[in-house]
């Protein structure tokens, strides 16, 4: 399950804007973490896709930070990290020592859509039409994420052992 603790049917805007940005947060952390352990494992084509990945979700935790200044201001945030996990993260056993760039952006593709599908499933249960406003925008920006990510993954080369023998 993404979500602990959470009722998505009483969410507030103001909560709805900090459980985005710690989604964000959290998928930040662990490509940052990726990278780093690609880093290790001399797999720099990989690193520097997670970490590219990484920014990503830097950037898109700051303008949910400023549109949640704008609205919100200094208000107290009222969810934690600890209510969900993995909701657009990379789970931890999708790292893999010697990562090609295309393993790295397969996985980044998984997350995308695993996000995208939280964000379709938590519509249901949302009865705040800010709330249901923002997510809805949330989860296509998840679809317009996959796209980008899906084009750059088709750009590249199969993968050596993908390859098909021609005999």
């Amino acid at each position: 399950m993404a979500t602990h603790g959470i009722d998505l049917a009483g969410l507030s805007a103001q909560d709805a804007l900090d459980l985005a940005i710690l989604i964000e947060e959290e998928a930040e952390e662990r490509y940052r973490e990726f990278a780093h352990q690609m880093e290790v494992h001399h797999t720099p084509d990989a690193a520097h896709f997670f970490t590219f990945m990484a920014g990503n979700e830097a950037r898109h935790r700051e303008q949910l930070a400023g549109r949640r200044g704008q609205d919100f201001g200094a208000a107290p945030v009222r969810v934690s990290r600890s209510m969900l996990w993995d909701v657009e993260a990379p789970d931890y056993d999708e790292a893999r020592a010697f990562m090609s760039p295309r393993q790295a952006m397969a996985t980044a593709l998984r997350c995308e859509e695993k996000a995208h599908a939280f964000f379709v499933g938590a519509l249901g249960a949302i009865r705040d039409p800010a709330v249901r406003s923002l997510f809805e925008e949330l989860r296509d920006e998840e679809v317009h994420h996959q796209d980008l990510v899906a084009r750059e993954l088709a750009k590249l080369p199969p993968d050596p052992e993908d390859a098909v023998d021609p005999e």
